[in-house]
């Protein structure tokens, strides 16, 4: 029977297949469109006994909560609301039954319905707040389904029939430029390529509104100058302006316009305006005015002294391996500040004698921020000498690393130092987990290179399980005797490209003869399978038995290195150091002193006063090529891989010294490779940037 019943007579039946929280069933939603066009089919409903003339909601309950947050608001009035209703009565199970068809049958839209619905019928009367208040959704969610049914035809053909996913779609409608989006498609159509290429690529020729030179011309004067904007509604990354030259113009003449001004204010030889944060490739051919440090008071020489105590003593205490993690972590942080305090002390700021000032100029930076900032450090053209010993430049200058050498317990035994692979950049030894993880991902990385190579895998595959059977013990470094690797560290372990690789490489096999119950009947298919897959599953079981080291020491296997070593595997392709899987695992004297070897002392004067944790983030995106640097530093990060990472022959392996001392105390690498940022510089002769980048 259908009827109508007043909203205050029903209550939600136990029986109501939908059980989730409101805001999972988007009842708000469903609020937004009950008030627009009201009920619009009717709920099912059951009588109950007491009180009398109720009704219980078995089906229909979205529309139920919305109704009742409406009345809830004051919208309606739940005492003369009528609601259209359909009576059954039936035993529970009829009930819930009836509940779950009612559910299990309904078809929700697909995004591509979705988009050319929300064209249609707002392009009736160009309402978007309306329809979006109507549908009790946001104006940036209608907006997006607008944008993608204006998606070139072929990529929108895709979306329809499922081809492509509703991220990829999302990111070819990052641009509103149709030939764009199919410049790229026809590049990477229906093969794999996953969102963020796809945003990447379509990216490539425009500048995001995020860019520091956007951020310091600003999108107004940007459009009045010509400008266009794509509005990317599918992220928080930024807008892309399409006319990066238009910026890039103006910013220049911002830049001009302070540069002159600064100069006559300070009265220096020159200023110049560069669109970066970094002066390492501007400087070329330039000499580096050092000007000689303010001596230290006994205040800051004896605090210094209460630092390096301090830090001694919480290398002490970081050793104890009962320590909790919460212990360790506050140890290493109190760690950090301390060596944050010390910086301070000795990075004070020198300054520059009036007689120089005509002589000497520099640079005025754009910050990513877009701030116009002067850089700290003084060039000239010709070399310049600058006056004042500075005897005491050095006081400090080896706080924490003079008494490292000792562990304090007055044995005589000296632990052997670690191979090169387990030394980080600086000398110091990695952690044991860090160095057991780098190991698992360089295997990773191996094994990925492997699959193209199944002759190669064959030929490693007969000679392990042939050679094992003569041998009494030899280092493989597989378990091709049908054994799983056992790794030496479990758990969640960071993404990289190899891992999903692997993944891909394992749903692209022909499983088709593993459907058969019986294993005679597994071969008998597997052998109908033709050379080339049958080639492919040996390469997958061959990949996936390497093991990520030879034993539970720090050792690489040679056997590894050397298929590396045939196949020519570039680590730096397939693995990047992000904070997860390294940065954040290392020492911050160990981050400086590799800042050093990429980009000179520049790049490590830069983050010598940063927290470990600013300088890991920082990290992390100039080794992914992320970062605004010179193309010679970014060239170098892009290429560089720890040698826990690198596959070495054993000429190459041999060729790497050990840092001397390896074994010094944390806190004395640690104050060392903060001292190679330049905490003391030394009165001396201005010295030419080829000269620092030598020393660096």
């Amino acid at each position: 029977m259908t009827t109508t019943v007043k909203l205050s007579k029903l209550t939600l039946s136990p029986i109501n297949v939908r059980k989730r929280p409101d805001d999972l069933l988007e009842i708000p939603q469903m609020a937004a469109d009950l008030e627009a066009r009201g009920v619009l089919q009717n709920l099912l409903v059951t009588p109950v006994k007491k009180p009398r003339g109720t009704f219980e909601v078995f089906d229909g309950g979205r529309r139920l909560r919305g109704l009742l947050m409406l009345a809830g608001r004051g919208v309606i009035d739940a005492e003369t609301y009528d609601v259209p209703v359909k009576v059954l009565v039936g035993d529970e199970a009829t009930l819930s039954e009836t509940s779950t068809a009612a559910n299990f049958h309904q078809l929700k839209m697909t995004p591509a319905e979705e988009c050319r619905a929300f064209q249609y019928f707002i392009g009736l009367n160009n309402d978007i707040d309306g329809v979006a208040k109507r549908f009790g959704l946001t104006r940036r969610f209608v907006e997006g389904r607008l944008r993608l049914a204006t998606l070139a035809e072929p990529i929108f053909e895709a979306l329809t029939d499922g081809t492509i996913t509703l991220d990829v779609a999302k990111a070819y409608a990052s641009t509103e430029n149709q030939e764009k989006q199919l410049l790229v498609w026809n590049s990477y159509g229906t093969s794999y390529s996953n969102a963020d290429t796809i945003r990447r690529v379509i990216a490539n020729e425009t500048m995001k509104s995020t860019d520091p030179v956007a951020i310091l011309i600003g999108e107004d004067r940007y459009a009045e100058a010509g400008g266009k904007v794509d509005r990317d509604l599918f992220s928080d990354s930024g807008d892309k302006w399409v006319n990066p030259e238009i910026a890039q113009r103006l910013a220049a003449d911002i830049m001009e316009a302070e540069a002159k001004r600064v100069g006559e204010e300070l009265g220096l030889a020159w200023i110049r305006p560069i669109a970066s944060n970094y002066t390492h490739s501007a400087a070329a051919g330039l000499y580096r005015v050092i000007l000689p440090r303010p001596n230290l008071t006994d205040e800051q020489v004896g605090r210094l002294n209460a630092i390096d105590e301090r830090q001694n003593a919480i290398t002490e205490e970081m050793d104890d391996e009962s320590l909790t993690e919460d212990a360790y972590k506050a140890l290493d942080q109190e760690y950090d500040a301390l060596d944050d305090e010390m910086h301070a002390i000795h990075n004070v700021t020198p300054l520059l004698p009036d007689e120089l000032k005509p002589l000497v100029g520099a640079f005025l930076k754009l910050t990513p921020k877009g701030e116009m900032v002067l850089d700290t450090e003084y060039y000239s053209e010709e070399p310049v000498r600058v006056g004042g010993s500075g005897e005491d430049g050095d006081e400090g200058h080896d706080d924490g690393a003079g008494g490292g050498g000792s562990t304090g317990s007055g044995s005589s035994y000296t632990p052997p130092a670690p191979p090169p692979e387990a030394i980080a950049p600086g000398g110091k030894p990695l952690s044991a987990r860090l160095y057991d993880e780098l190991a698992m991902q360089r295997r990773d990385v191996l094994a990925a290179t492997l699959l193209s190579n199944p002759a190669l895998a064959l030929d490693y595959a007969l000679f392990v399980m042939i050679d094992d059977r003569t041998s009494t013990f030899s280092a493989y470094g597989s378990t091709i005797r049908a054994r799983s690797p056992q790794d030496p560290v479990s758990g969640e372990q960071p993404a990289t490209r190899a891992r999903g690789y692997l993944a891909e490489a394992h749903d692209g096999l022909d499983a088709s003869w593993t459907e058969h119950k019986s294993e005679v009947d597994r071969f008998e298919a597997f052998r109908a399978l033709d050379d080339d897959s049958k080639a492919a599953w040996l390469a997958y079981i061959v990949a996936m038995s390497l093991e990520a080291k030879a034993s539970y020491r720090a050792e690489q296997c040679p056997l590894h290195n050397r298929l590396a070593t045939i196949m020519e595997v570039d680590v730096a392709s397939w693995w990047r150091p992000t904070s997860e899987n390294f940065f954040d695992r290392i020492s911050k004297g160990s981050i400086l002193t590799l800042l050093a070897d990429v980009g000179g002392a520049a790049q490590t004067a830069r983050h010598a006063t940063m927290k470990k944790s600013e300088i890991s983030e920082s990290c992390a995106k100039l080794f992914a090529g992320e970062a605004i640097v010179e193309p010679e530093v970014r060239d170098a990060a892009l290429a560089w891989v720890p040698n826990a990472m690198q596959f070495l022959d054993k000429a190459d392996a041999e060729g790497l010294e050990p840092a001397e001392e390896a074994s010094v105390a944390e806190d004395a690498e640690d104050t060392e490779g903060a001292n190679a940022a330049g905490a003391d510089e030394p009165a001396v002769n201005a010295e030419a940037p080829d000269q620092d980048a030598l020393a660096a």
